[in-house]
């Protein structure tokens, strides 16, 4: 383990809170030991630790990214997505294995949603030429958090969402009855009727959606009247 890695550990776990780390645990229904480090404490501590250290050098990053992934405690992932966040701009076309493989590593919401909403979503609007090939190889593979990441990637794309691909993504897989990928197609839905209502109604008319995905779906169109 880099020895970047192995402070920033000694760091966080110095500031534990077992008190907290059950209730956080019991939240994510036992899937991952926690820290008991909640988001504003944790997001204050890491800027502290790197303010006085810095972040990873371009060189080390993806490195340190994979074994704070590693550690057991949940809060290490988080960690590891802030340090995405912050070097973005470093992540190249050839990194998409290593968000493919950060999306299958212990995978859950909170990690998936934010790796495909940021991550993915800016890597791929970088890159489009990745868009059409990964997309369709992650819903060709049933695996169920590759399928979920495909459906939420553009969800911070608004007015430049492709409207087109979204609903061919949809057709894929609405059928499935997995909770998590009815709820993201609703949820991706939700945020294009935000820009192009019309466009989400006249597809949820005709595309025949599960109940829960079309009450998601038109939630804001609903709320705000705008239905066309």
């Amino acid at each position: 383990m880099t020895e970047y890695t192995d402070s920033f550990a000694e760091f966080l776990r110095a500031h534990r809170n077992d008190n907290e780390a059950v209730p956080m645990a019991a939240y994510m229904k036992n899937h991952f030991p926690f820290l008991g480090l909640k988001t504003p404490v944790r997001t204050a501590l890491t800027r502290e630790y790197w303010k006085s250290r810095g972040l990873p050098t371009r060189e080390e990053f993806r490195t340190v990214v994979q074994e704070l992934w590693a550690l057991p405690e949940r809060e290490f992932q988080y960690t590891a997505m802030a340090i995405l966040d912050r070097m973005d701009k470093s992540l190249t076309a050839n990194d998409i294995g290593l968000l493919e493989e950060l999306i299958l590593t212990r995978p859950w919401w909170d990690t998936v949603d934010l790796l495909a909403g940021h991550s993915v979503g800016r890597l791929f609007a970088r890159h489009p030429e990745l868009i059409s090939a990964y997309t369709n190889k992650w819903m060709d593979s049933g695996e169920l958090w590759l399928q979920r990441t495909a459906l939420l990637f553009q969800l911070g794309y608004k007015s430049k969402t492709d409207a087109g691909l979204l609903f061919r993504l949809i057709e894929q897989c609405k059928e499935s009855k997995e909770f998590f990928i009815r709820k993201a197609i609703g949820w991706a839905l939700r945020e294009l009727s935000k820009t192009d209502p019309d466009a989400v109604v006249s597809y949820v008319v005709e595309a025949g959606l599960s109940p829960l995905s079309e009450r998601e779906a038109l939630k804001f169109v609903h709320r705000t009247g705008n239905s066309g």
